[in-house]
């Protein structure tokens, strides 16, 4: 592994940062404790950090040279609404948050890269630091970029990384096009006339009819979609009546996710649901109020910057540490940054021994990838701005 002397050196302070970090979790768009603290990190740095984007993001700007060109680099601050399970000294100090994603470590390596580069400007342009909040479903990437990030700091390029458990430490894994899915949402609400379950005919029966929806939405990708078009369309929530035995809901309530790499393909899984749904009320004389809402649109990784990152991971970890992934279904709001601004977002392996996965209880980021992740960011400014 090709990681720099002085990155090697940062390992016991962004270590200190990364548990710091950890024990203190804050959700979307209360970052309030984590955004002061990169701020004054960066102000150790010698960096002037822009606070109050999207609430509590943070971005700094750092210049060398006299180039033109411009880059960004991402990092993600929020935590996960759930509680941890750990019970090692930097555990989470606030009950019912947890750093269960990683963007503790995250931003540590960010942090880490920022110092780095501060001390030792080996490029020609500028870099813009962004530490985002609210990755974790509150869209955060997306109101940076309407409270007019890209005019504030405007860049050629953006970059985004997570720590990805299921690729070995030391591994990077990236593709050109389609690399996370969207995320969408729908709530489906059933409602018709109650009744006694021993007389069915005097009422509407919203359990069968919220069976036949179910069943049917399960047809969309299979029958509607194309059969090379990756698709996902999940029933997660089913809630009817009050736990009664013998009677028949007037309400039953359908939540769930559909997932898809084209807005073409997003369009076909909303309409159908809005067909079948109304096909089948009508046909048992029920009413359906559907909801269908667009959080994330797909990650679509620009295929030139691909390139550049997958050079500058080849001459970190060496060619075969890089690896070409399949799209993976789950989404990520750096999404809509790349809507704006072509780039590249990479997973950075952190596996070793039997890792938890993402989003459980017991998951810590893998402190060996502190060291990597920062030497990523510091070879890629080092490429992209190129003297």
């Amino acid at each position: 592994m090709n990681i720099p002397e002085e990155i090697k050196k940062l390992v016991p302070e962004m270590t200190a940062w990364r548990h710091g970090l950890h024990a203190r979790p804050e959700t979307a768009f209360e970052e309030k404790w984590t955004s002061a603290f990169v701020a004054e990190k960066l102000k150790s740095f010698g960096l002037e950090p822009h606070t109050g984007l999207a609430v509590t993001g943070v971005v700094a700007t750092l210049k060398a040279g006299s180039s033109g060109r411009s880059i960004a680099l991402r990092a993600d601050m929020d935590a996960l609404p759930m509680a941890e399970t750990n019970d090692f000294d930097y555990r989470s100090k606030n009950e019912g948050r947890m750093h269960a994603c990683g963007h503790d470590g995250h931003v540590a390596m960010l942090l880490g890269a920022a110092k780095y580069l501060s001390a030792n400007k080996n490029f020609d342009g500028t870099i813009h630091f962004i530490f985002q909040p609210a990755e974790e479903g509150g869209g955060g990437a997306g109101k940076m970029v309407d409270e007019g990030l890209f005019d504030k700091f405007p860049c050629d390029a953006v970059y985004g990384l997570h720590n990805w458990p299921a690729l070995p430490l030391g591994q990077f894994g990236l593709r050109p096009g389609p690399m996370m899915a969207s995320s969408d949402k729908f709530e489906i609400e059933l409602s018709g006339r109650g009744c006694h379950a021993a007389m069915p005919h005097t009422g509407t029966d919203l359990v069968l009819v919220a069976a036949s929806i179910v069943k049917e939405l399960h047809t969309i990708v299979s029958r509607s979609v194309d059969p090379l078009e990756p698709a996902v369309v999940s029933v997660a929530h089913v809630k009817a009546g009050d736990g009664a035995y013998n009677v028949m809901p007037g309400t039953v309530l359908l939540r769930g996710t559909a997932r898809a790499f084209s807005v073409e393909v997003q369009d076909v899984i909303e309409r159908r649901i809005r067909e079948i749904c109304a096909g089948l009320c009508a046909a048992h004389g029920a009413r359906a109020e559907v909801k269908y809402s667009r959080n994330y649109p797909p990650t679509v990784n620009d295929a030139a910057q691909t390139a550049v990152c997958a050079e500058v991971a080849a001459a970190l970890a060496g060619k075969d540490a890089v690896i070409a992934v399949k799209p993976v279904m789950g989404a990520e709001d750096f999404s809509f940054m790349l809507r704006a601004k072509p780039g590249c977002y990479i997973f950075a392996g952190s596996g070793e021994g039997d890792p938890a996965p993402l989003h459980n209880p017991r998951f810590d980021f893998n402190d060996n990838l502190l060291p990597i992740g920062a030497a990523y960011w510091a070879a890629l400014a080092a490429r992209a701005l190129k003297k």
